[in-house]
C-alpha cells in the first residue's frame, strides 16, 4: 500500500462524514488479481484519459465543517494536477441529484468522481455501474458485501473515533460538571463510534462523567443546533461538542454562554477563543492526491481505494487530525493525551478494547478483546456505551 504523507498536523488520528441514506444494492462483477494486474500494466482502466476530476458536497463549501474540509481537499487536487479541471458542487443532495450532478460531470469530461456524502453512496455505485471507465469514490460509508464492488468503484475514510476519543480526554480533564453534551445529526455507525469514544476517553481520566445526546435529524439545522446547545446547558452541561456538518452554530452559542467546547471537522478555534478545548479535523488533500494519482495511472482497479479503504493511527496516514489544544488546556492533560496517543498507535492498540459495556450494564466487548478498525461491529455499531445518556434515534 502506497502510504501518504499527512501534512500541517501535529497528532494523527483516524470518521464522519456527512448525510444519511440506504445502501444501494448495486450489481457488479468481481476483477481476478491477474485481470487487475493487467489492467495496471496496460495503464488504461478506470480513471484514465479524463479531462476533469470531479468532486460533489452535501452542503456549502463554507459551512466551516465537513464540507468546507473537503472542498478544501479538492483545491490541493487542482494545484497538484494543473492540466486537470476540477469541478466541484455544493448543496448536493442525498438523492437523485447526486446521480445528475455527477453524471453532468461525466460529460464534462471527468473520469474521476468523489461523492463526499455517506447518503451518495447509491448514487455513486449507479454512476459506477453504468460508466465502466470513470472511477467513483465515495467518502464515509460501506458497502457490507464485497461483490458489490466493482471494479471502478469503492470507499474511503479515516478512523474518525480516534481522535474523538483523545478529544474525550481534554473534556473529562476540563469538566466541572461532570457533564458533556452531544450533539449529533443521524444514528448512523460514525456518529454512535463518536459519541462511545468521547464517552470512552472521558471516562477514562474521570470515572463520574456522563455525555448526554440530541439528535438534531439534519446535517446542518441551525436552529435545531441553538436549542439543543439550550438544552444540554440546562442540564447543567459545560462541556459540549458535535457531529453535525456545519459546527459554527454550536461553537459560537456555547461560548457566548461561558461553556466549554470540543470541535468537529475543521478547527474553529476562532470561534471560541476563551472556551475551546480541542477538536478533531481533516486533511484530506494527500489522500485525495493519491486517489487521483493511482487512477490517472491506470491502477485503481485492485488498489486499496478499489475496496473499503481505512487508516488510523497504526496506519501513520489518517486524514483525521487533532486541532489545536486551547489556552485552558493544562500541560498534564496535554501529557496524558499524548501518552494515549502512544498506545493507540501500538500494534493492537484500540479504543473499544473490553470489558466494555453498553447502556443496559450488558458487557458488549469481553475482556481480552479488541476491535480494530473494518471490524463489522465497529462499521455496524448500533449501541451507545455505559454513561452516555439518551436514546438512539430512530
Amino acid at each position: 500500500m502506497r502510504k501518504i504523507p499527512i501534512v500541517g498536523a501535529a497528532i494523527a488520528a483516524a470518521l464522519i462524514f456527512a448525510g444519511c441514506s440506504s445502501t444501494a444494492e448495486t450489481a457488479s462483477t468481481e476483477t481476478t488479481p491477474t485481470e487487475a494486474a493487467a489492467v495496471a500494466e496496460a495503464g488504461t482502466g478506470p480513471g484514465t484519459g479524463g479531462s476533469a476530476v470531479g468532486f460533489i458536497f452535501v452542503g456549502p463549501k463554507t459551512d466551516f465543517g465537513y464540507n468546507q474540509a473537503a472542498y478544501e481537499g479538492s483545491q490541493e487536487v487542482a494545484a497538484a494536477f494543473p492540466d486537470m479541471e476540477v469541478l466541484t458542487q455544493e448543496n448536493v443532495p442525498e438523492d437523485d441529484n447526486a446521480y445528475r450532478v455527477m453524471q453532468g460531470m461525466v460529460s464534462r469530461g471527468a473520469k474521476i468522481l468523489f461523492a463526499t456524502s455517506y447518503g451518495h453512496l447509491q448514487a455513486a455505485q449507479k454512476i459506477a455501474a453504468e460508466n465502466p471507465d470513470v472511477a467513483v469514490v465515495q467518502q464515509g460509508n460501506y458497502i457490507a458485501d464485497p461483490k458489490d464492488i466493482g471494479p471502478n468503484v469503492g470507499t474511503y475514510f479515516g478512523t474518525v473515533y480516534e481522535p474523538v476519543y483523545l478529544a474525550g480526554i481534554a473534556a473529562g480533564k476540563a469538566t466541572k460538571s461532570n457533564k458533556l453534551g452531544y450533539i449529533y445529526a443521524f444514528p448512523i455507525p460514525q456518529t454512535i463510534n463518536n459519541i462511545n469514544a468521547f464517552q470512552l476517553g472521558a471516562q477514562s481520566v474521570n470515572p463520574k462523567v456522563t455525555t448526554s445526546t440530541i439528535s438534531t435529524s439534519s446535517w446542518c439545522d441551525p436552529q435545531k443546533q441553538k436549542a439543543a446547545v439550550d438544552s444540554l446547558l440546562a442540564e447543567g452541561v459545560d462541556v459540549i461538542t458535535q457531529h453535525q456538518d456545519c459546527t459554527d452554530t454550536i461553537i459560537k452559542a456555547t461560548e457566548a454562554a461561558g461553556a466549554m467546547t470540543v470541535g468537529y471537522h475543521s478547527d474553529a478555534s476562532s470561534l471560541a477563543p476563551k472556551g475551546w478545548l480541542t477538536g478533531s479535523q481533516w486533511n484530506w488533500g494527500p489522500l485525495y492526491n493519491d486517489i487521483v494519482k493511482t487512477a490517472v495511472e491506470g491502477k485503481f482497479t485492485g488498489s486499496p481505494y478499489n475496496a473499503n479503504f481505512r487508516v488510523g493511527l497504526q496506519d501513520g496516514e489518517n486524514p483525521f487530525v487533532q486541532s489545536p489544544f486551547g489556552p485552558t488546556v493544562t500541560e498534564d492533560t496535554q501529557a496524558t493525551i499524548a501518552s494515549a496517543l502512544t498506545d493507540l498507535s501500538a500494534p493492537g492498540g484500540s479504543i473499544f478494547t473490553g470489558p466494555i459495556k453498553d447502556q443496559a450494564g450488558k458487557i458488549v466487548v469481553p475482556a481480552g478483546t479488541s476491535l480494530q478498525y473494518g471490524d463489522p461491529q465497529i462499521e455496524g455499531m448500533n449501541w451507545f456505551v455505559e454513561g452516555v445518556k439518551g436514546k438512539i434515534a430512530q
